[in-house]
């Protein structure tokens, strides 16, 4: 009897197999690595590799694909981040901040975290005078706004987007 293949269950019901992450691992590396090239990688002809993607994508196990910027490079060479906490907890409260979030660029992710802070934001900014005029005119003009926290990044030592080792 042949062996099967180790198995995972993702959150959606798709199942994913060894071939399944060797091709992640390969897009994780270079999204814009051609089919005939993963095919090569994981050693199967092209049209199962496409439908595999193609299924992932479907799935949602393939979020999207991006291109990945220095921030140093594009003018944005502050980075912080930020604590937040609301003084209301209210469904409706909550969500009328992550509205507010979701419309400032500076905020590049924002978390829901436990502890002391509902909120952690990575903020990047041209410049401290540029953070300052976010916090005071922007982020600390939403309403129920408790606390904020700034931590500003002196280093990135590990920043990775590889999930599939």
């Amino acid at each position: 009897m042949a062996k099967q293949a180790k198995k995972e269950e993702s959150t959606s019901g798709y199942s994913i197999d060894e071939k399944d992450l060797a091709i992640l691992r390969v897009l994780q590396q270079n999204a814009r690595a051609t089919v005939k090239e993963i095919a090569d990688t994981v050693h199967l002809s092209t049209t199962p590799v496409h439908e595999r993607i193609k299924r992932m994508e479907e799935a949602g196990v393939i979020k999207q694909y991006a291109t990945l910027v220095d921030h140093s490079k594009v003018n944005k060479g502050l980075m912080v981040i930020c604590y937040v906490s609301l003084k209301q907890h209210s469904r409706n409260a909550g969500a009328k901040f992550i509205k507010q979030v979701n419309e400032l660029n500076e905020v590049i992710e924002c978390y829901n975290i436990s502890g002391e802070f509902d909120f952690m934001l990575k903020v990047v900014a041209e410049s401290m005078d540029a953070y300052y005029d976010f916090h005071v005119n922007k982020l600390s003009q939403s309403e129920n706004i408790g606390h904020v926290q700034s931590v500003f990044v002196m280093g990135i030592i590990k920043q990775t987007h590889v999930l599939v080792h």
